[in-house]
């Protein structure tokens, strides 16, 4: 009721303010003069009109964001009900396997022979598991959480993800649309990456100091220092087809240091294969 009402007061002040401009205008046709209690009266209306305009400005900015908000929650929030429906079903499944296993000395007498079915059909239900983490239940923030979920399921067939979820409680001031955008660039370049032969990505995800730290690393070929530096530049691409390419990581970069967050990048190596990790704090 109160912004009905001071939607209506703003809408009498304008029209308000065009009668007292026709006046003025007919006044200064005909005598040449201005009174200057109407021209008081004029510079009142046109104060209440401009920071109307101003109060209106920072409704539609906020109305902008609310939006995007609301379509990140209408899009990511389905992942995480199938996640949890995921997890479900493989509870199920796995109490199936256990009375499996348990129940295999009915039908196998010989000791030797039991544990070796017993230990075969543990690394099978092992290669056949879920490529997501039940950790992402714990994430307080179920927008992000279903945001990796369903970026996780999409990834290449070929691309082992390992996701570490340290901290339940995700503490970040920074809107959750801002955090999908960041963390989205990151994991999409980190799949598009991988190959067959590299196809190792680790990512962490953590809050510290009332901070949200998630870090990406993935299997590269062989990079420069040189060459990283570069990265957060607009436009400058590794890839081989560079049209249109470049802008995400430069847009990442400047979501985070506008919300006094940071994306640092470093080169490391592992058993002779060179890795790239990024480590956002926001």
């Amino acid at each position: 009721m109160a912004e009905l009402g001071r939607k209506f007061l703003y809408r009498i002040f304008c029209v308000a303010a065009l009668i007292v401009t026709v006046y003025l205008m007919i006044d200064l046709s005909l005598s040449h003069t201005l009174d200057i209690e109407v021209m008081v009266l004029f510079g009142i209306i046109f104060s209440v009109i401009f920071f109307g305009f101003l109060d209106w400005g920072r409704n539609y900015a906020a109305l902008k964001r609310n939006e995007e908000e609301l379509k990140i929650y209408k899009l990511y929030i389905k992942p995480m009900e199938e996640l949890i429906k995921d997890i479900r079903a493989r509870q199920h499944e796995f109490d199936n396997h256990m009375n499996a296993i348990l129940n295999m000395h009915v039908t196998i007498d010989n000791y030797d022979e039991l544990v070796k079915a017993q230990s075969a059909y543990g690394r099978e239900i092992y290669d056949d598991r879920s490529r997501c983490s039940p950790s992402l239940l714990r994430i307080s923030d179920k927008i992000l959480a279903g945001f990796l979920y369903s970026k996780i399921l999409a990834a290449p067939q070929y691309v082992d993800v390992d996701l570490q979820v340290l901290s339940r409680e995700i503490v970040t001031s920074v809107s959750e649309h801002f955090l999908v955008e960041i963390i989205g660039v990151l994991v999409d370049n980190a799949f598009e990456a991988a190959t067959p032969a590299r196809n190792q990505v680790e990512m962490v995800l953590d809050a510290r100091d009332d901070k949200l730290i998630f870090m990406i690393k993935n299997q590269v070929e062989r990079l420069t220092m040189g060459e990283i530096q570069h990265f957060f530049e607009k436009g400058y691409s590794t890839k081989q087809n560079r049209e249109g390419r470049g802008l995400g990581l430069y847009q990442a970069n400047r979501i985070a240091i506008s919300h006094n967050g940071e994306i640092t990048v470093e080169l490391l190596e592992r058993a002779g294969v060179q890795e790239i990790c990024f480590r956002v704090e926001i």
